[in-house]
């Protein structure tokens, strides 16, 4: 197989169509889908070489792929980084980089504002093991400081933070993680590399769902872990190998395609999402709007400098609790009831009722979870419809 030339002199958008490109002697235009699981060699002695390292090449679609290989490169140059390896979800991704580097007597310090299943691994699952952790406002650096104890090996987060859209300071929590020798991971699933790159803050590990923005459409699972060579090789390579959490070839091949539209997307979303915000904030029955790029967001000023947009995730409360948001939800008539996010159809979301159902309810008070609060993934729709279907719902709240 061939592979692109001078990819290092290409911009961000020019990557997302050409990055880790490689082709086959047939020279095909759209990159090729290997659906197999195993490889054939030339002889007992290329066999041996591969599985010692020897040799180049691929032997089991469980460790790598040719399509798989592709959308790995392609994710480390949009997003800077020097490795990727693609899991089966972004939930794969997240448990692999802390199981792969984590141990027993290790402590994680992570933000409050987080995805409930993220929450659910550091609160109940890591302590089966005996990796304990502690939780701090995500905005609060005194708090990650103090938080910070000898036995500190990883800082978690979410920026911005699902649902509430909470801003963390990259910079600073990587100061704080590079001091005492931890690593700094961060989930930049709702920014995608197009709007946030946090290994250019000092990240050193990046996770992504790329069931979400990077696919774009809702069409199938997928998750990303970017990192240094040295991570990899100590400690996420062994254990991807071993415990098989791979993405299908199919998938990542959808997801390879996508984003060669990713930045063209996002940048509609964060448009579309910019004029939802606004609509929003001007109703009467609507009591906050959190939108990263808004002014009377508490953290924008901060959002501006790490992000190229604000997100195509818009937050908001309405007056009522849940009977409210449900009545709201229940007379949507273009927007979908769901729990995903990042589709090219508008997706709104109760997240005390769904992805934080699990989470402690004085835990979801203090992160602003409240039983009004909606979360509205704005999609790729004209907003004005949008802004139409939300009106009209609004009148039964």
């Amino acid at each position: 197989m061939t592979t692109n030339k001078k990819p290092g002199k290409w911009r961000a958008r020019t990557l997302g169509v050409r990055g880790g490109q490689m082709r086959t002697p047939f020279q095909e235009t759209s990159e090729p889908l290997f659906m197999t699981s195993g490889y054939a060699y030339e002889s007992a002695d290329e066999a041996e070489g591969r599985f010692t390292g020897a040799a180049p090449g691929y032997q089991y679609s469980r460790y790598s792929n040719p399509t798989v290989t592709m959308f790995e490169e392609r994710m480390a140059a949009l997003e800077g980084a020097p490795a990727a390896r693609a899991t089966a979800s972004g939930m794969a991704a997240v448990s692999g980089v802390f199981l792969s580097a984590l141990k027993t007597g290790d402590h994680v310090v992570g933000a409050k504002a987080m995805f409930g299943a993220c929450r659910y691994v550091i609160e109940e699952i890591l302590p089966r093991f005996g990796i304990t952790h502690t939780f701090v406002d995500g905005g609060d650096i005194d708090q990650w400081a103090a938080a910070m104890t000898p036995g500190t090996r990883m800082l978690f987060l979410e920026t911005p933070a699902n649902p509430t859209l909470a801003i963390v300071d990259l910079k600073a929590v990587a100061k704080i993680a590079d001091k005492a020798g931890a690593w700094l991971v961060v989930d930049n699933a709702f920014a995608s590399p197009v709007l946030q790159r946090p290994m250019a803050f000092g990240a050193h590990v990046v996770v992504h769902s790329s069931t979400k923005y990077i696919d774009g459409q809702g069409r199938a699972l997928g998750g990303v872990i970017l990192c240094k060579e040295d991570f990899l090789k100590d400690h996420l390579q062994p254990f991807l190998r071993n415990t098989g959490p791979a993405i299908s070839p199919f998938n990542a091949w959808l997801h390879l395609k996508s984003l060669e539209t990713l930045d063209l997307r996002m940048r509609a979303h964060c448009e579309s999402a910019a004029k939802v915000a606004d609509f929003l904030a001007g109703q009467k029955k609507i009591t906050r709007v959190l939108y990263p790029f808004r002014e009377d967001h508490p953290q924008h000023k901060l959002a501006r400098a790490q992000m190229a947009g604000g997100g195509g995730v818009v937050t908001f409360e309405v007056d009522g609790g849940k009977a409210a948001a449900f009545r709201l939800e229940n007379a949507l008539q273009l927007i979908d009831v769901s729990n995903n996010l990042g589709d090219a159809k508008s997706i709104m979301t109760h997240p005390e009722t769904t992805t934080h159902q699990r989470v402690n309810p004085q835990a979801r008070l203090e992160l602003g979870v409240t039983p009004g609060l909606l979360r509205l993934s704005v999609g790729l729709e004209d907003p004005a419809d949008l802004c139409e279907d939300l009106e009209q719902a609004l009148k039964g709240v």
